[in-house]
């Protein structure tokens, strides 16, 4: 499929046809557009925000089997077509084809989950002090929720954002990232051919406008974003000026500790997939290695060994171990990172130069930097490409300090075989998500995900945590 195609936005069950003055490229093959795109802005969003609240009363009060089947619908059908949509996620957005076709079926089981989750909505029965009064509390759903994604997960962000606020009867409106409309109106489609009633999802393409106005509409009463600290912050304020309730995931800068007594060959191999798969582009990456100094230059050369090893190339080649950066800024960030570490005395322990590849394309060289302290820049700043930096430390309470010493807080793991520093690690890691022995990239989809510190702010998302967010709890008294 080469095919360019035109992208619509999607308001109230319709494809609404405007200008496409933006587009979106193959990063594998920048000649290549994969979609020419509209550009909306506050009058689009409005017109979207109308829909879904109109929608919203026969929504909300439908039963929640109707939505149960609607979502069960879409996740078959999505998974029938795995291949073909993870095919344009990856002419999209770079990823390796394996991993598109990956993330496409994850995000089918994200449906296939809250189908469930939609029937499961239940409350208390308790008994009050007074006699003769019961009370009880159930949950409802709140109403409009703009929704704000990322283009690093195209299809399994929006999915796990649009899934739960409709299984549970709200309405929405979501802004797709910009490099990466195209599969995000695929499932936009998806679930209207499901049976999805006109004006419970809406979709608007553009640019910042159309974020600040979904941000500031009076009639949205939620917000649910993914993306950098910087826009999270505005973002939020934004939300609670109007009293909107508001969810912020916002990056990380993962630390993995690698104990002497760590298995080395699994303490590389989970580096390996923490730092570089999916091109280093994963809020939960891998940046941070910390490595205690008896296994410190045993790790390094072996991890530098298979790092340069990775086969970077088209996204599309099967052979491809690795695909671009999603564009050429992000690219370019990557690189300036490089530049800055190097500068600062970090040692390039592989990769580091730019790469010339038969096709156009923003290719990044994976890159390992030895010899680097914590407060460098590289250790305390999101770089979002396949770069990574070790740090040696003399034994796990440095270790530990390092780990949690930045403002980040997503995602943190070790690489140990010690019960004991395992457990002292899961309770003492200032981070939402710890693993031992696995990569910090790398989460089920049924379970809460979300950070800490500067990482996240608000309810966690996905999993039984969802209701939290997308549902409000009502508590009734009633004497009889």
């Amino acid at each position: 499929m080469t095919d360019t195609l035109n992208l619509s936005h999607w308001i109230n069950g319709e494809k609404v046809d405007a200008d496409r003055p933006g587009e979106s490229r193959n990063p594998s093959n920048t000649n290549e557009v994969v979609a020419r795109t509209p550009k909306g802005g506050a009058a689009e969003v409005d017109a979207a925000v109308t829909a879904a609240r109109a929608a919203f009363p026969a929504w909300s009060e439908a039963s929640p089997e109707v939505r149960s089947d609607i979502l069960d619908r879409a996740s078959n059908i999505l998974m029938e077509r795995k291949d073909q949509v993870g095919r344009l996620l990856s002419r999209e957005e770079g990823k390796t084809l394996a991993e598109g076709i990956g993330e496409t079926a994850r995000a089918a089981r994200i449906l296939k989950y809250f189908a469930g989750e939609a029937l499961r909505i239940h409350g208390q029965n308790l008994m009050s002090t007074r006699p003769g009064v019961e009370i009880q509390t159930y949950r409802q759903a709140v109403g409009v929720f703009g929704l704000i994604t990322p283009w690093n997960f195209p299809i399994a962000i929006p999915a796990w954002k649009m899934a739960p606020a409709i299984a549970f009867g709200n309405t929405v409106v979501i802004k797709p990232a910009g490099p990466t409309p195209a599969t995000a109106e695929a499932l936009i489609a998806i679930l209207h051919e499901a049976g999805l009633p006109k004006g419970v999802v809406n979709m608007v393409i553009g640019d910042g406008d159309v974020g600040r106005a979904i941000v500031g509409h009076p009639d949205i009463d939620g917000i649910s974003f993914t993306g950098s600290q910087t826009v999270g912050a505005s973002v939020g304020k934004g939300a609670m000026e109007r009293q909107a309730r508001v969810q912020l995931e916002m990056g990380g800068k993962n630390p993995l500790i690698v104990l002497d007594d760590a298995d080395l060959e699994r303490a590389v191999a989970i580096a390996l997939d923490g730092s570089f798969f999916a091109t280093g582009q994963r809020c939960t990456a891998s940046s941070r290695l910390i490595v205690q100094d008896g296994i410190h230059d045993r790790f390094v050369a072996l991890l530098a060994e298979k790092v340069a090893g990775l086969k970077v190339g088209d996204a599309l080649d099967p052979s491809t171990q690795m695909g671009p950066a999603v564009s050429e800024s992000q690219m370019e960030t990557s690189y300036s990172y490089i530049d800055v570490a190097r500068s600062a005395g970090g040692r390039i322990a592989t990769g580091g130069n730019r790469l010339n590849l038969d096709q156009p394309g923003w290719y990044v060289q994976p890159t390992l930097i030895a010899d680097t302290t914590a407060a460098m820049r590289i250790n305390t700043e999101e770089v979002f490409g396949p770069v990574a930096s070790t740090i040696r430390v003399k034994d796990y309470e440095e270790a530990l300090a390092i780990a949690n010493g930045v403002e980040f807080g997503l995602s943190a793991g070790i690489a140990t075989t010690s019960l004991k520093y395992a457990r002292d690690f899961q309770r003492r890691a200032r981070a939402g998500m710890v693993m031992v022995n696995l990569a910090t990239a790398g989460v089920d989809y049924h379970v809460p995900f979300g950070g800490s510190k500067k990482s996240s702010y608000g309810a966690r998302e996905q999993g039984f945590a969802a209701a939290e967010f997308f549902t409000q709890q009502k508590t009734a008294y009633s004497w009889s």
